[in-house]
């Protein structure tokens, strides 16, 4: 019983490290190597918040010291922006971030204007799917989709 009670006890700290620190480290080389800038968003915006939370931590510690779930907060705080099935990271950044530090979305130069104009309207999941459609299809074809959406709007 003391065993699971020691372990229960440093759950954070057995399992954090991996969470908040070795999972990103490896998910951030691997969206260095894609091509897409998408996951480097993610990926960016998770160590920001990252940077964040620790920054708060070490400056209110006096304070969380005495707060003894703070470390299982953070873990869970962690744990939904890494999660893809969560993708907090993006999540934040979507709706609370983006709108004061949007000065001009990148999107790739190898889209033409006409796709750069439409792909940076779009959602951080919108354009994932996009550019999923465009490498399995080709530019030609997200042009046609352009070339019609553009067309049922001039109707209405």
């Amino acid at each position: 019983m003391g065993f699971l009670k020691t372990i229960a006890s440093h759950f954070d700290a057995l399992i954090g490290p991996g969470v908040m620190l070795l999972y990103p480290l490896y998910a951030s080389m691997r969206a260095i190597e894609s091509p897409s800038p998408l996951d480097d968003q993610q990926w960016l915006t998770y160590w920001v918040l990252y940077s964040l939370t620790t920054l708060f931590e070490l400056s209110c510690y006096r304070v969380l010291v005495w707060f003894p779930l703070w470390p299982y907060m953070k873990l869970l705080f962690c744990i939904w922006l890494v999660l893809p099935i969560f993708n907090g990271a993006a999540f934040i950044y979507e709706n609370y971030v983006r709108k004061y530090v949007r000065i001009g979305s990148y999107v790739s130069s190898n889209y033409s204007m006409e796709q750069r104009r439409a792909i940076q309207l779009m959602s951080l999941d919108a354009r994932k799917a996009v550019e999923r459609y465009i490498e399995r299809y080709g530019p030609e074809a997200f042009e046609r989709v352009i070339n019609a959406a553009e067309k049922e709007a001039r109707k209405h």
